[in-house]
């Protein structure tokens, strides 16, 4: 058995929304959006063992996305922000979806995400068009939908 490469999933098939403020919002202008997990452990040394083990104590969620330099939301939660000291946390949901693929599709929800920086204003000779890259953290998530196995 192999993967047939008609069963890898295009990056550009998909789909990502967002909930900001009650509203949603169709995230049609990113370009690429990467959520990370990353495991936090504590070295435990224990008598009888030479060797350091790992303990998991937790975890910290991180993304990043670069969007098309079309919308001002990102902008006005860093201003709402500045101004008045009130953070907006939003969930994103991202759909992976192919249909020539044999492993159907995946539903991932990231919660509580927050910007951690956004492009204030921007102008660029060199740029054909422009874009803007934002760091993110979010403190949840949960897989909706899941790959299935490709079809043999």
């Amino acid at each position: 058995m192999f993967l047939h490469a008609g069963d890898t999933i295009s990056g550009q098939e998909g789909k990502a929304t967002a909930i900001i403020d009650g509203s949603v919002q169709d995230m049609f202008y990113i370009k690429n959006l990467e959520a990370t997990f990353e495991k936090i452990k504590t070295e435990v040394r224990t008598l009888g063992k030479r060797g350091t083990q790992h303990k998991g104590t937790g975890w910290s969620g991180t993304g990043s996305m670069t969007i098309y330099y079309v919308t001002s939301i990102f902008r006005h939660m860093a201003l709402k922000y500045a101004k008045t000291g009130k953070d907006t946390y939003f969930d994103i949901t991202i759909v992976n979806h192919d249909p020539t693929s044999s492993v159907g599709q995946q539903m991932m929800v990231l919660y509580n995400c927050n910007i951690d920086s956004t492009v204030l204003a921007k102008l660029d000779t060199e740029a054909d068009v422009l874009d803007d890259d934002i760091d993110f953290t979010f403190d949840g998530f949960d897989i909706l939908d899941s790959f299935g196995n490709p079809r043999v």
